[in-house]
């Protein structure tokens, strides 16, 4: 699953936001129906992790100059979420990236 964000932040506010509020990252979820975890492998790169049914979802943002890319590699049994979950990702993306 592949998500694209357009903004018009600098890179370095886009990374504020996206470390101000990546606790809400499982919030993307049905209520507790993920763990999420996440780490910054690279100051551009935001990783993430959910475990979610007993699957692990590994799955990344990537911040460019105008887009914030987030992806998420789901298993096959998973994919019958793939539309509510990439619906609730463009909406709670948005929503991290508003000030």
């Amino acid at each position: 699953m592949r998500v694209t964000l357009p903004h018009d932040l600098s890179r370095e506010e886009v990374r504020r936001r996206m470390r101000a509020h990546a606790d809400e990252i499982a919030g993307f979820f049905p209520p507790g129906l993920a763990k999420v975890t996440t780490g910054w492998p690279s100051e551009d790169r935001m990783s993430i992790t959910a475990e979610v049914m007993g699957f692990t979802i590994p799955g990344g943002v990537e911040i460019g100059d105008s887009a914030v890319v987030i992806t998420m590699d789901l298993p096959m049994l998973l994919n019958v979420m793939r539309g509510p979950l990439e619906h609730a990702v463009k909406k709670e993306g948005a929503r991290l990236l508003a000030p």
